[in-house]
C-alpha cells in the first residue's frame, strides 16, 4: 500500500512496524513532548504533502494529536480501537502491536480535521450523548476511537459536523 501524505506517528518501533505494510514517509514525534524541529517539519510536510496523524490509542497519543491538529489545520487522522494495538503479553498500547489488516483498515478510513466550530456545545448537549454506548456507537460509525463526551465533541467540530449532519448519525445509529 503507497500513501503519498506523510505520516506522523509516536515512536522508533511504530515507524518500522507500519514500514513492513506499507510505503510511506513516516515523521517519528519521539514522544507527547514535540519540540520546534519536528512541529516544523510536520508543518512543512502538511504545506507540501498533506499529514495522517497515527498515534497510539491512549492519552500520550491523544495528547499529540491535540498538538498537531491545534497548529495545523485540515490535519488527517487515522484511528484504531485499543483493543486492536494492544501486546496482551506486555501489557503495552501501541500501533507497533496492531496487525497488518488493522492498520490497513484505519488507513484506508482517515478522516480530515480541521479548526473550524460547526457545533455549539448547546447543540451537542441537545443530543444526549452522555451514555457511552451511545458514544461508543457514534465513534464506530465515524471510525474514530472512542473518546468521552467533551472529545466527542472536539472531534465532531473537527469534523465539520454540524447539528444537522450529527442528527443524521444519530438516526443511522438508532436503526
Amino acid at each position: 500500500m503507497k500513501i503519498k501524505e506523510v505520516i506522523v506517528v509516536e515512536g522508533y518501533h511504530d515507524m518500522q512496524h507500519l514500514k513492513q505494510f506499507i510505503n510511506a514517509d513516516i515523521i517519528v514525534t519521539n514522544g507527547s513532548a514535540i519540540n520546534n524541529d519536528i512541529m516544523n517539519l510536520i508543518k512543512q510536510a502538511s504545506q507540501e504533502r498533506g499529514i495522517i496523524v497515527f498515534t497510539d490509542p491512549d492519552y500520550p497519543g491523544e495528547r499529540i494529536r491535540n498538538i498537531i491538529t491545534k497548529n495545523i489545520d485540515n490535519t488527517k487522522h487515522a484511528f484504531l480501537k485499543k483493543e486492536l494495538a494492544i501486546d496482551h503479553i506486555k501489557h503495552k498500547v501501541g500501533i507497533e502491536h496492531a496487525s497488518k489488516v488493522d492498520i490497513i483498515e484505519a488507513l484506508n478510513n482517515v478522516s480530515t480535521f480541521s479548526n473550524y466550530q460547526s457545533l455549539t456545545w448547546h447543540d451537542y448537549l441537545s443530543f444526549n450523548i452522555n451514555k457511552q454506548d451511545i458514544r461508543n456507537k457514534i465513534c464506530n460509525y465515524l471510525k474514530i476511537s472512542y473518546c468521552n463526551n467533551k472529545t466527542l465533541f472536539n472531534r465532531l467540530n473537527m469534523l465539520n459536523i454540524n447539528k444537522d449532519k450529527l442528527q443524521m448519525i444519530m438516526e443511522a445509529i438508532n436503526e
